[in-house]
Parts: C-alpha cells; structure tokens; sequence
C-alpha cells in the first residue's frame, strides 16, 4: 500500500546518531517519556528512518531484527504539527520493506491502530502498563528449591536461551546488551540451573523492570518484588503481559494500571515454549 505524502519537500532516509536529539524533542512533543539514552538503545539494537523537511525531523520509526524469522516495530512518531499528511504510513512502508518477510509484532495506540489493520497488522493480545513510585514491601521468598541470586556475566546464554523459549523468538542480542548495562536477578534451582530472571533498568522518568521470565506466576512473583525492592520510593515501570495474574502484587507494590496497548502482528505468531512464560516485556518497542 502506498502512502503519498502532501508536502514534496518532505524527505525519508535512515536514522543516524546525530539524529538522536530530534529524535528526542520528537517523543518529548507527544508526550512520551523516553530519555536521550533511552533512544541509543533502541538504535543500537535496531534501525530505522527519519521524515526530515526542511533540515528538520518531523517523524521517525524503527524496527529491531529477533533472528531470521521475527521483528518488531515501533517509535513511530509524527510530529503533532504534521500529522494527517500520510508521513506515518509511509514510514511504515519503508520499516516493512526492511524487515522484508519476517513475522513483525507491534504494540498500538489506539490512535495507531487502524493504520496498522490497513496495512495487515492483526491483534493477538494486550499489554497491561503498570507504574508509580514503589511502595515498602517484604520482598515474596522464592518457591521451595529454588533462590535468588543477581544476575552474572556468564548468565547471557543460558538467560538468553530461557528468553527466546519464552517469547517464541530470538532474543539473544537483547538480553546480551541489557544484562550488560541493567541489574538482573537470576532464580535458580539447588543444582544451580536458572528456570528464570527479570531485569531492573533505567528509563523514562525513573527506571523499568522487564522482561520478567519464569516458569509460573509463583518464581514471576519473587522475581518481580526484589526487583521492585531495589527501588523503593522510586518511580518504576512495568509492561505485563495478557492474563499474567499478578495484579494484587502490583497494587500492593504501588503500581497502579494506566495503560493497555493492544499488541498486533502480521504473519504466524510465534510459538512460545509453554514450560516458560515471559511476564513482562523489556518494551514495548523490541518487546
């Protein structure tokens, strides 16, 4: 589907570093909460376009490879200014001329939706954005046999393997470069196995745990409180996934719902491994 834009001044080429304070005033206009730091990550584990008129950018997208298979999309912003010229639409065009034939997950506004269903973008689920400060709590005690241990060096493998199986995709260069920059707390069984991890980082206005990746809700339930922990009375964040059943532990935490993105795909969705579920995404971008 093709997008024309109004204005012929109005031009599209990749995404580069020195595009990242743009970038930021971009998300800043519409009220999103993401850093300047927050926009390196996403560029490093991914890439994307820019809309420029006149030297200046009035719209981005990216999109993040999950192995040969799967993508995702997302910080598909259009300056407040030029919207309803068809600049999204053909920032979309050029993401999926990218990522080519790879299944490709997004999660929506509901002001990004019906552009989604045009282009063949189907909705598969729901996100649930809990936040706040964090309020004081004995962290739960992990189930019998099992204990808390923060996360390592040498965990990427087997953590990235727990990740993938989880999400059903490729996750490997994401969990690498967020235990390296992010706390991470392991559990694990007596023979020292890990069956699960969550991440604690900074972002946006104070800091986000996710993803959160456990057998059950039981180990999510652990994980999730020693992370909060680790921030009490701090601003934290968290995206859950459909019917993660932890909601009581939110509340008590301080993390109240202010949020429900849908998520949506075109192509198969991914088959997750049902042994290992993933709670809460590390974003809402790269998922």
């Amino acid at each position: 589907m093709s997008f024309a834009t109004a204005a012929v001044r109005v031009q599209y080429r990749p995404m580069l570093e020195s595009d990242f304070p743009a970038a930021h005033a971009l998300s800043q206009a519409v009220h999103w909460r993401h850093r300047a730091e927050d926009w390196q990550l996403l560029h490093y584990l991914g890439s994307g376009f820019v809309a420029e008129c006149d030297g200046d950018v009035i719209g981005t997208a990216l999109w993040w490879p999950h192995g040969d298979d799967h993508a995702s999309l997302g910080m598909v912003i259009v300056s407040p200014e030029a919207q309803g010229r068809g600049i999204g639409g053909e920032l979309m065009n050029r993401l999926l001329e990218a990522i080519g034939e790879r299944n490709t997950l997004l999660h929506a506004t509901p002001a990004g939706q019906p552009l989604y269903e045009k282009l063949g973008f189907e909705v598969i689920g729901r996100v649930y954005q809990h936040q706040g400060a964090v309020v004081p709590r004995t962290p739960v005690a992990p189930p019998q046999g099992t204990r808390l241990r923060s996360a390592e060096a040498g965990d990427g493998v087997a953590l990235a393997e727990l990740a993938s199986r989880a999400a059903g995709m490729a996750r490997t260069r994401v969990v690498n470069e967020l235990l390296r920059t992010a706390e991470g707390v392991v559990i694990e069984d007596d023979n020292g196995n890990p069956v699960g991890f969550g991440i604690l980082r900074s972002f946006g206005q104070g800091d986000i745990i996710g993803p959160v990746v456990a057998p059950d809700a039981e180990h999510a339930r652990a994980l999730l409180s020693h992370l909060a922990a680790k921030r009490t009375g701090a601003f934290v964040r968290i995206d859950m996934c459909d019917e993660h059943g932890l909601d009581s532990l939110l509340s008590e935490l301080g993390l109240a719902h202010v949020d429900t993105p849908v998520a949506m795909i075109r192509g198969e969705p991914q088959q997750a491994d049902l042994g290992i579920r993933q709670f809460a995404i590390a974003s809402q971008a790269f998922f």
